[in-house]
């Protein structure tokens, strides 16, 4: 597998493949989410393991009030896809949403509905065979080091978050994922390759682009939370995905991949398409971006420092100062989430016994924080 081809299918929303596999050293952990975990940032304290009954576990996103965490995770032997759970907070108590075939990814709680979004290829006609095909593949030794194929019969699907009243919102052909809400609720923002299909009626170089590698077609997309009004927001050449919207609703945040797919960047745009902005410029893959509920700035993840170390930092939400680095332990960190008011952060790292991925949680120096970035030196190139 080329570089580009990985760092381009292993770094979605992300389907956490990375995290997941395990790639990289890491330090040995305790598996009891009360002991608390070797690790060294001026920002974070009180590390714990939060998931641990799950072969991976990966990408939680919390309920506005932070009650509760919505993640997917791999845990049915006969399906060794992820699904979708919901943990309370509070108790522990975790079950799942998701229908149970098929593969999901990328879900994402409404305000003030108890409901959440997430992507599924459940409906695909095939969904059992292909779970099948991957246990044979994965009990023969084989391992997909990172792939993420971009399944064209994934579909976005709203329900309650104890699984009931399941709504399907997208029926495109093509990959519809990676969604998030608005912070009202009202809206959805998403990636899709839609624009990929019929290949039939795409140029020569396009279908190249289509054969190898259907990210390269992936676009932002916005929609009303019922699946009505759907309009493209980008039209760039490379991988767009990865969005969600500014705490104030007023702009959207996701990654851009360079063609090559040796590289991304995290830009913003308002909730139109305009007004274009760059934060990032690392040369290297950074991606995975997450306004902390202030809006005062963002946590993302690159691996500026080599290929197989992924790192979380820090960035204004201008993108006028450097970013200002939280982790520094070498593995997978990444995929990194507030929980409301924004003193406590979620991440994935690979940082256990397996050296699976699984999500982890600490407390979080939001003013610690500020003050980094504000003596941080101003970005050479920023847009001002």
């Amino acid at each position: 597998m080329s570089f580009s081809r990985f760092g381009r299918h292993a770094l979605t929303c992300v389907p956490v493949v990375i995290a997941l596999m395990g790639i990289g050293a890491s330090p040995a952990v305790s598996q009891d989410d009360a002991t608390p975990v070797e690790f060294t940032s001026p920002f974070i304290s009180n590390v714990r393991l939060l998931t641990k009954d799950f072969v991976r576990a990966g990408e939680g996103y919390f309920s506005p009030d932070g009650k509760k965490m919505v993640f997917q995770a791999e845990r049915d032997p006969e399906n060794p896809f992820f699904q979708i759970f919901v943990m309370d907070m509070e108790s522990g108590a975790i079950h799942q949403v998701s229908p149970g075939a098929g593969k999901t990814t990328c879900a994402f709680y409404r305000a003030n509905t108890g409901e959440v979004e997430f992507a599924s290829s459940h409906l695909d006609p095939d969904a059992v065979k292909k779970q099948k095909e991957e246990i044979e593949f994965r009990a023969s030794g084989g391992k997909r080091h990172g792939a993420w194929d971009y399944d064209p019969t994934m579909d976005i699907f709203t329900c309650k978050d104890d699984g009931s009243d399941l709504v399907q919102l997208t029926d495109v052909y093509g990959y519809d994922a990676e969604g998030a809400y608005s912070p009202d609720g009202s809206k959805i923002v998403f990636c899709s390759t839609r624009d990929g299909y019929p290949v039939e009626s795409l140029s020569e170089e396009e279908r190249d682009w289509a054969e190898n590698d259907a990210s390269y077609f992936g676009e932002i997309y916005i929609m009303d939370a019922d699946g009505s009004n759907e309009t493209r927001l980008t039209n760039w050449s490379g991988y767009d995905g990865g969005p969600f919207f500014s705490p104030d609703g007023e702009r959207i945040i996701w990654r851009h991949f360079h063609p090559s797919g040796r590289k991304a960047d995290i830009y913003t745009m308002k909730i139109d398409g305009t007004d274009r902005r760059r934060l990032t410029d690392f040369g290297a893959m950074s991606w995975a971006p997450y306004y902390h509920p202030s809006g005062e700035y963002v946590i993302f993840t690159t691996n500026k420092h080599s290929f197989a170390n992924f790192e979380l930092y820090l960035v204004d939400v201008a993108g006028m100062k450097e970013p200002v680095r939280v982790t520094e332990v070498d593995g997978f960190d990444g995929l990194p989430v507030f929980m409301p008011p924004g003193d406590t952060i979620v991440w994935t790292s690979n940082r256990t016994m397996n050296k699976k991925g699984q999500i982890f949680t600490a407390d979080w120096d939001h003013s610690g924080a500020l003050e980094a970035l504000a003596g941080a030196p101003v970005r050479e190139g920023a847009e001002r």
